[in-house]
């Protein structure tokens, strides 16, 4: 149960009577409402407020539960004059005077006592009004009536203030009811789905003032009425510590399945997620074939030779990782390079250029892309040619987002890290592909120290990067691909 479900089920108790017991000593509310009538004809008779036609009597289907014998079902109408305020044109308002407030400001005032008005009328506007109609006295309920319906606040009294017509309508509380029960009423489930009826869809959602005069509503006898009120008060603050918890608890039930995730990839490349089998050898082992396979490839001319990399230091190494693994930096063991960093001329029909942008969830968003000409591609290539099974990661902007690229048509990169393989056979792309999930957030941490979010090639070159054995690698990677899909499932 949601803290608010909790609470109308608080207020739904208390307008049917169960929340408190009745007394019979506290009369009944056919005796408070003769009074309340007598006091109303009175008011009528010396012109105060102004005779109604009668309303419907209420039918029993309006009635959607039962309530106690002493109470009884009447129509706001019957316990309030309900009315609006005299219009008041834009060009009237001021920036300084009386308070005039619209109904964002009735909410903000109902709910934190603190209207922060922006709009004034003049005293005298004020005044003229207040002859002609009234304005809103000490215990009367002002309720929201368009937009955000059945806000509800009590006049205080305190300070003089006017109200935009229309949007807020005025409970005069002639007969000094005790307006807070009254209020409670308005807030119910009851009353609330009364109001939003007929409002759905419409272009602006509004209660009329007919509508609220035809609202009905329970009445007990007005020692009840306190008595629900306070048993109401005491109960809040502990909605209120309901409602922490619970968003603690929400907070918590939204953050982890990505927390557990991200404990999975930290688990995983650090050697804590599956078993070290002797007889697959040591990361030292592989780290030899790969630097084997690079100097090939470079005395073929196949690979351009680097500059060579700074040693590793024990104050870099970021955590611990199994005796049969290495630390080692990404250009020693793949091929880290970049796609163009001008701007080629766009075409309307060519080859597509990838930039951070198309990168959406693991794949090429090929919908989002541009096109650059076949000669500016082909240039671009010649450094940065992408292949099926090169993961892209992107260098500025949004940061990260690797992919594992499938190659179904030709494209080019732009602003883009390239990862290729030295030797295939020697490094499981999915492996270095799920250590770059991970490690994305380190490295836009790093990037938003900037003026603009950017990762340098010469920061991606030097990443540590923890090197297992090749076939631990993929018990790692089918590991997680079993764990993974049940994390997304509790979201």
């Amino acid at each position: 149960m949601t803290p608010q479900e909790l609470k109308n089920s608080i207020l739904q108790l208390a307008i049917q009577g169960k929340l408190v017991e009745q007394r019979t000593e506290e009369g009944t509310a056919e005796e408070l409402y003769r009074q309340i009538q007598a006091e109303k004809q009175t008011l009528i008779q010396t012109g105060k407020i102004k005779k109604e036609k009668p309303l419907p009597e209420i039918t029993e289907e309006e009635k959607l539960f039962d309530i106690p014998e002493s109470w009884k079902w009447v129509r706001y109408s019957n316990l309030f004059d309900i009315g609006s305020a005299i219009r008041i044109h834009q060009t009237d308002w001021k920036t300084e005077g009386i308070p005039f407030f619209r109904g964002r400001e009735l909410v903000r005032l109902a709910k934190t006592g603190d209207p922060d008005a922006e709009i004034f009328i003049s005293r005298e506007l004020y005044e003229t009004n207040k002859a002609k109609g009234g304005v809103p006295q000490k215990g009367d309920l002002l309720v929201t009536a368009v937009g955000t319906l059945g806000k509800v606040y009590i006049v205080q009294g305190t300070h003089p203030f006017y109200y935009k017509d229309a949007y807020i309508l005025r409970y005069n509380n002639f007969s000094k009811l005790f307006s807070e029960y009254f209020k409670y009423v308005i807030e119910s489930p009851f009353i609330q789905d009364y109001i939003s009826q007929g409002s759905m869809g419409t272009t602006v959602a509004q209660l009329t003032i007919e509508k609220a005069k035809r609202m009905i509503c329970p009445l007990p006898p007005l020692a009840e009425q306190k008595r629900i009120v306070a048993k109401i008060e005491e109960l809040l603050p502990l909605i209120d510590r309901y409602e922490r918890a619970w968003t603690r608890l929400e907070d918590f039930n939204k953050r982890f399945p990505t927390d557990m995730q991200k404990s999975l990839l930290q688990l995983a490349i650090s050697g804590k997620l599956v078993e070290q089998r002797p007889e697959e050898g040591t990361g030292e082992e592989l780290y030899q074939k790969i630097q084997t396979e690079k100097q090939s490839l470079i005395r073929s001319g196949k690979l351009k030779k680097d500059k060579p990399l700074p040693e590793i230091t024990e104050d870099e190494i970021p955590f611990d990782i199994p005796e049969s693994w290495k630390w080692v930096r990404f250009a020693s063991v793949i091929d880290v390079r970049d796609g163009t960093h001008d701007t080629p001329k766009y075409v309307s029909d060519g080859i597509p250029l990838v930039t951070s942008k198309n990168l959406v969830d693991g794949t090429i968003d090929f919908k989002t892309t541009k096109n650059t000409s076949l000669e500016d591609a082909t240039a671009i290539n010649l450094r940065s040619r992408v292949d099926d099974g090169d993961i892209l990661f992107a260098m500025i902007g949004t940061i990260g987002n690797p992919v594992l690229v499938k190659k179904e048509r030709e494209f080019s990169i732009k602003n883009m890290a390239l990862f290729k393989p030295i030797e295939a056979s020697l490094l499981d792309m999915q492996y270095v592909l799920l250590f770059l999930r991970k490690a994305q957030v380190d490295m836009k941490k790093i990037a938003n120290a900037s003026v603009q979010s950017f990762v340098s090639l010469t920061l991606l070159r030097n990443y540590l990067f923890p090197l297992p054995p090749f076939a631990e690698q993929k018990r790692i990677v089918a590991k997680l691909e079993s764990l993974l899909p049940l994390c997304s499932r509790l979201q």
